[in-house]
């Protein structure tokens, strides 16, 4: 009788384990498949977020002095925005959302630096991603926005009314 038990607890263990190699077997492409397979890959890794870099407040403030061509975005939100009675030097303000329309008329190859007043520069690293999906080359993000900018007495000019 014992050994009656261990053998249904072997058979059972038995067809567990070879119901699951056949799981893997089939679930496992054949060569025929292996193309869409890649395909599926490759599109999933172009949905995930684009890396973006950032550029020292200092480096900003030294490019700027230096007149080093550079096209700096200003995409606080409407709010903040009217409550601020400067922005910095030379920037183009516009929403998060209108980005690339905004910039239509920029060359692709040009560098630019988006900026917001987020806590984690949130505002800023969404525009720089839409505009680097739309062509742009080299897009920054001014580390620590606006708040760092004042700290650093980065160059500044009032606001447009």
């Amino acid at each position: 009788m014992r050994h009656q038990i261990e053998l249904k607890r072997l058979i059972t263990t038995l067809t567990a384990a070879f119901a699951a190699a056949q799981v893997v077997i089939l679930a496992t492409p054949t060569l025929a498949e292996m193309p869409k397979v890649q395909a599926k890959t490759e599109q999933s890794n172009k949905e995930q977020p684009q890396k973006v870099d950032f550029i020292a407040p200092e480096e900003l403030k030294t490019r700027i002095a230096n007149n080093t061509p550079v096209t700096i975005v200003d995409v606080r939100g409407p709010t903040v925005y009217a409550q601020s009675d400067k922005t910095v030097q030379g920037a183009i303000h516009t929403k998060v959302r209108r980005v690339v329309h905004r910039l239509k008329d920029v060359s692709r190859d040009s560098e630019v630096v988006t900026y917001c007043s987020c806590q984690a520069d949130e505002a800023a690293i969404i525009a720089a991603r839409s505009l680097m999906t739309n062509g742009f080359k080299k897009v920054r993000v001014l580390k620590g926005g606006w708040n760092a900018w004042l700290d650093i007495g980065g160059q500044v000019r009032p606001r447009p009314k």
